[in-house]
């Protein structure tokens, strides 16, 4: 069998084989079978070297147009697998439009969030502003302006995280307090306010306390304010939380920064204020503290003392939802146990 012969054998057979491949990489593996530099074609055009000087031309130019022709089937028919799989992979990817969605499972936000979002809400009603600040704070703020001075013995209930000297993390919202008063115009009105909060202490006596907390602290600045606006305010807060029945005595107590002081405490919403272990038999249960603003705040304020007063109360999200919910262990609202938190509806 001449050159000629067996370069046509081998076209024959490559188209064939071609037009049987089932897919890419059969078609690959035929190229590089009949194409390549080791591949027959390759093979056969070396015993080129024993024909004549007038034939090499014409079997070259022979080989060349069945390497060619070889060639252009195969783009053929990797275009043609190609359109092939593109078309299976477009009716597997079908939408159809017709069928009803995928019911997706709606959230909701945090337990205390929810709680916060209440306390803000109410406030808000009564015209009070909601005012944010750093949690990064300076030792004056956090500390001095609210009548604790260096060394005073107070500071050690409220054992938090120094970065310096001068900045730590804040143990209360009390700063943005102070920072409000500097700056506000008492000719357009009074000062009414809430700042709500992370705090960080350190604190780790039981499971009803955290390093970092939660606080809602609030602000009344104005002429003729008493301890009678005081009670009024956290009665509506105790019976907007804990429900309409609830009742709230005040006892006294010290802050450095209010004076006269007082615990606040609401009447259990368990027993409604027979006893009952939830209030250790007592009826009542402690939810936050408040006071008359302390003369010598107003003073480092820049706030005449003798013309105008106030008064300030902090309260504990986390111990609200805590006592709202009959949590007894702050860590649970911190872990993101979606089985946990699940149990709070926005409605709830």
């Amino acid at each position: 069998m001449n050159l000629r012969e067996k370069l046509e054998e081998l076209k024959e057979r490559g188209l064939k084989e071609i037009n049987q491949a089932q897919d890419l990489k059969s078609v690959n593996d035929i190229r590089v079978t009949l194409l390549g530099k080791k591949g027959p074609i390759t093979e056969v055009l070396r015993g080129m070297r024993d024909l004549s000087a007038e034939e090499r031309p014409k079997v070259g130019s022979f080989a060349n147009a069945i390497k060619n022709e070889l060639a252009k089937t195969i783009a053929a028919k990797v275009d043609e697998l190609e359109v092939e799989r593109m078309a299976k992979k477009l009716e597997a990817e079908t939408i159809d439009v017709t069928l009803p969605g995928v019911p997706v499972k709606e959230g909701q936000p945090h337990v205390l969030m929810q709680v916060i979002d209440e306390i803000e809400k109410l406030f808000l009603g009564m015209g009070f502003q909601v005012v944010d600040g750093p949690e990064i704070e300076e030792d004056h703020y956090n500390f001095e302006m609210l009548n604790l001075p260096q060394d005073h013995p107070a500071r050690d209930m409220q054992d938090t995280f120094y970065i310096n000297k001068r900045l730590l993390m804040r143990t209360q919202t009390s700063p943005v307090q102070a920072r409000t008063m500097e700056k506000h115009d008492f000719s357009k009105g009074p000062l009414k306010m809430i700042s709500p909060g992370k705090v960080y202490r350190r604190d780790t006596d039981d499971a009803t306390h955290s390093h970092q907390f939660h606080q809602v602290e609030g602000l009344v600045i104005d002429k003729n304010i008493t301890m009678a606006d005081l009670k009024g305010t956290l009665a509506l807060v105790a019976k907007t939380i804990f429900g309409e029945n609830r009742e709230i005595r005040l006892r006294p107590s010290y802050f450095p920064f209010t004076e006269p002081s007082v615990e606040v405490d609401v009447s259990c919403f368990k027993c409604g204020g027979q006893g009952c272990s939830v209030c250790k038999q007592s009826g009542w249960i402690e939810v936050l503290g408040a006071g008359m603003v302390h003369p010598n705040v107003l003073t480092m304020a820049g706030i005449d003392p003798k013309v105008y007063g106030g008064f300030a109360f902090g309260l504990g999200p986390d111990r609200f939802a805590m006592l709202k919910y009959g949590v007894d262990d702050i860590r649970e609202f911190y872990l993101n146990d979606v089985r946990f938190l699940s149990q709070f509806s926005k409605k709830g």
